[in-house]
């Protein structure tokens, strides 16, 4: 499918995956024994361009939220996300859609996500390993884990605003999610029905790419 086509497809609760081969991609793969290394939400809503919600390292890109160029959590312009991370980051790209699409009340939820977690920092690449092995061992204390994340790892970013959308049961802490998790040999056991379809690969011409740098 050609980007266009995708953008035009795209809808509140599509997920966008990745996958590199650079040293960090593999490294980030190996360390949250994921398939693909990042995943963003796309934000589709009445007038506004379509947007990407994900964090990163990057600062390329303004962040239409805070209006200012951020690392850590982020919302972008979805074209220009998904061309900085194919170009730049050399990214091949895939699209899976939230079946059936989310409701306004939804859409509303991940609006209030979006301004909690926006600037959030991004964890270190050290820190990351341990926080996927914790997110996988049980809760040491009872009451559930702290939604007020101090940092957020892009698939923590996604999996708390499913959350907050209804998508995904209470009680799990974020650091449980990977990028993996959002891939479809993984049963994410979304709620109420709801199920994201299969990955549909985005062709993005080299000149597209470039977008962004």
């Amino acid at each position: 499918m050609s980007l266009d086509e995708a953008i035009e497809l795209s809808r509140t609760g599509d997920v966008w995956v990745f996958r590199g081969r650079s040293i960090p991609d593999r490294a980030i793969q190996v360390t949250t024994n994921s398939p693909v290394n990042h995943v963003g939400m796309a934000v589709v809503i009445e007038d506004l361009p379509p947007l990407m919600w994900h964090a990163e390292l990057g600062r390329s890109l303004p962040d239409l939220w805070s209006g200012t160029h951020q690392r850590g959590v982020q919302l972008h312009d979805l074209r220009d996300a998904v061309c900085v991370w194919a170009g730049r980051y050399g990214q091949r790209a895939w699209l899976r859609q939230l079946e059936p699409p989310a409701s306004a009340e939804m859409e509303n939820a991940a609006l209030r996500a979006i301004a909690r977690l926006d600037g959030t920092p991004f964890p270190s690449t050290a820190r990351l390993a341990g926080r996927w092995l914790r997110g996988r061992l049980p809760a040491l204390r009872r009451g559930g884990y702290d939604s007020a994340l101090e940092t957020a790892y892009c698939a923590e970013v996604v999996a708390v605003t499913y959350e907050a959308m209804g998508l995904l049961p209470p009680g799990r802490r974020p650091n449980w999610y990977d990028p993996g998790r959002f891939w479809s040999g993984d049963d994410l056991d979304l709620s109420g029905g709801a199920r994201l379809g299969g990955e549909i690969a985005v062709d993005i011409p080299v000149r597209e790419g470039s977008r962004g740098e």
